[in-house]
Order: C-alpha cells, then sequence, then structure tokens
C-alpha cells in the first residue's frame, strides 16, 4: 500500500479524534496546551495499537479469507465511512459541557477507545490486504496525535460552525479509499 493512501485512511480515522478534541477544547477554562499534549499522546497511541491489534487478529485468519480480501477491504471501509457520515448528519446531542478544568484518567481512556475502534477494523483490513503494519500504525497513530492538537486550538473557532459534521469528510475519505481497494488501484 503506497504511502499517499496510507496517509489518506490516516486521516480519515482522525476525524474521530479531531471532533472529541473540538468539542472538548471549545470548552471554557480549561488548560489547552495540557489537553493538547493528552490527547496527542492518549490518541495517537490508541489508534496506532489498535490498528496493530485488528492486523494482527486479521493475520490469523488470512488463509480463509484471502480470496475475498479486497471485497472484505472495502466493506470495512465503506461501512466505517457510512458510519461516520451518518454521524455527522446527526444532530449534535444536548449533553451539557464537562465544567471541570482536567478530564478524569476515565474518561480520557474511554475516548482513546471510543476514537480508535474504527482503527481497529482498519487494521483488519489490512490484514487483509496482506499489507505490512509498522508503517501504517506510525502514520495512523501521528496522523491522530496531530489532528487531536489541532483540534483542542480549534474547538473555540470550529465547534460553533461544523459541530459533528467533521466527520463527514473523513466518512468520505474512508469510502473512497475502500473503492480504491475494490478496484485494485
Amino acid at each position: 500500500m503506497d504511502l499517499l493512501t496510507i496517509v489518506l485512511v490516516g486521516i480519515g480515522l482522525a476525524m474521530d479524534c479531531f471532533a472529541v478534541a473540538l468539542a472538548r477544547g471549545s470548552q471554557p477554562g480549561i488548560d489547552r496546551a495540557r489537553l493538547a499534549l493528552v490527547f496527542a499522546a492518549v490518541f495517537g497511541l490508541f489508534q496506532a495499537g489498535m490498528t496493530v491489534l485488528g492486523w494482527g487478529a486479521g493475520s490469523l485468519f488470512l488463509a480463509a479469507i484471502a480470496p475475498y480480501a479486497r471485497w472484505a477491504a472495502f466493506v470495512i471501509l465503506s461501512a466505517i465511512g457510512l458510519k461516520m457520515i451518518a454521524g455527522g448528519l446527526k444532530a449534535p446531542e444536548g449533553g451539557g459541557p464537562v465544567q471541570a478544568c482536567t478530564l478524569p484518567a476515565c474518561e480520557i481512556l474511554l475516548l482513546a477507545v471510543a476514537t480508535s475502534l474504527d482503527a481497529l477494523a482498519v487494521g483488519l483490513g489490512f490484514a487483509f490486504l496482506d499489507t505490512g503494519i509498522v508503517l501504517p500504525a506510525i502514520v495512523i497513530g501521528v496522523i491522530a496525535a496531530v489532528f487531536a492538537v489541532a483540534g483542542v486550538f480549534l474547538g473555540t473557532k470550529l465547534e460553533t460552525v461544523l459541530g459533528n459534521r467533521i466527520e463527514i469528510p473523513g466518512g468520505v475519505i474512508l469510502i473512497a479509499m475502500g473503492i480504491k481497494v475494490l478496484a485494485g488501484l
């Protein structure tokens, strides 16, 4: 898999991290620098780790699924993309913002798991395509970290304009990558 494709997949996956960081970064009275560093480290590690975990699980079943690998990768990427688009089209939930200046570690870990489940499925798709995992995992983790930092600092400006619609471009990118894989490009 070429680097551009990996970067585009990483950007698509990072949209969830970006959306969470936007929401948390828009809260008044928080230490944005500290939150950005924590989100970058945790989200980046979880995105990379879940990609590797998915790849490992997929590698165990590769021989049985090899004839259907392109279709499986297409279905996985497209399903994730459609889920992200649907999430971006939903009306924002009415839950109130967290009032604390810092988020509890438990909440940060739950957010990291929730935003990296798509990376688990993408890692599975990489295994089906018999793609190496080291470079994709590093690229996906770094992109997630960068998007988390950007989201925290852009939160006050973009949250009021975009809200949860930020997931739509990420979903479109993942669907496009699924089509590319299916076409064998």
